[in-house]
């Protein structure tokens, strides 16, 4: 099944696209469109959809905030069709410059992004008319994350950045340490729409993010507090009574689970 949902938010359109081989979709991503620039790509099972957007709002120009399947996958699809700068930043032009293995259900659930030659993001930012974004780096839920400002707006579109105020798992190379940091520097700008690719707060973002660094943050130091007393992973998820999403840790073979929040937590420690 595949599923196309409109939502608008001022200037700015929401689409939140999902494909199944069988039912409802797993899980949902946001195309973000504000005139005639696309945020983020979608995933490449919803490329005839995703292409269809493109002809509607004759699409000028593209961003991407990370190289995960579901926010590139039809990055290449969109600079041939209609011949225009999709502009990331320089590890995710890196990474999306050559194929990548992925997953099984990466490939379920999103498809595979195809390789692709992005352009630079501006140093200075970029203008669209009157509008103006900033890059800002971010990593922690990859290493090439990023978001991007419109100041002006007080838009923030924050990628996977934000995903909700308390999270329930981590992918096994994510970064909480880097995570925590990103958020305190993404807090220090002014915005207020928080353009989340999964979960969008267009009212009070910046509260919504300033809970989840918050949550990161007690979560960090409660784990922490365990390992130095030498628990080990599943002790300590017994102590602070963690549950783990078991029908996420199946389907993504491990990839994805609560243990890897408590893992990059131990892993930022050392050896004890």
């Amino acid at each position: 099944m595949r599923t196309l949902k409109q939502h608008q938010f001022g200037e700015v359109t929401a689409y939140r696209l999902g494909y199944a081989p069988v039912g409802n979709p797993f899980m949902t991503v946001c195309v973000y469109v504000v005139k005639d620039l696309f945020i983020d790509t979608g995933q490449s099972h919803m490329r005839q959809s995703v292409l269809a957007l493109g002809a509607r709002h004759h699409i000028s120009a593209a961003l991407l905030t990370h190289h995960h399947e579901d926010h590139s996958g039809n990055a290449a699809a969109l600079k041939n069709r209609f011949q225009i700068p999709v502009m990331a930043h320089r590890l995710t032009i890196e990474k999306l410059g050559q194929p990548y293995r992925i997953f099984p259900y990466q490939h379920w659930i999103w498809g595979k992004t195809a390789p692709v030659c992005l352009d630079f993001f501006p140093e200075n930012g970029f203008s669209h008319g009157n509008l103006r974004f900033e890059m800002i780096h971010a990593p922690g839920h990859s290493k090439d994350h990023c978001v991007f400002l419109e100041s002006s707006r007080g838009w923030l579109f924050s990628g996977d950045l934000y995903l909700g105020s308390r999270i329930k798992f981590f992918r096994a190379d994510e970064r909480i340490t880097d995570q925590i940091a990103s958020l305190k520097k993404v807090l220090t700008y002014d915005f207020d729409a928080l353009f989340c690719s999964h979960n969008p707060v267009p009212e009070n973002g910046k509260a919504h993010l300033a809970r989840k660094l918050q949550f990161l943050e007690d979560f960090y130091g409660n784990v922490a507090d365990c390992a130095c007393q030498g628990l080990n992973e599943t002790e300590i998820m017994q102590t602070l009574g963690l549950k783990e999403e078991h029908l996420v840790k199946v389907i993504c073979f491990g990839n994805v689970s609560m243990k890897n929040m408590v893992r990059s937590v131990m892993a930022s420690l050392g050896p004890h």
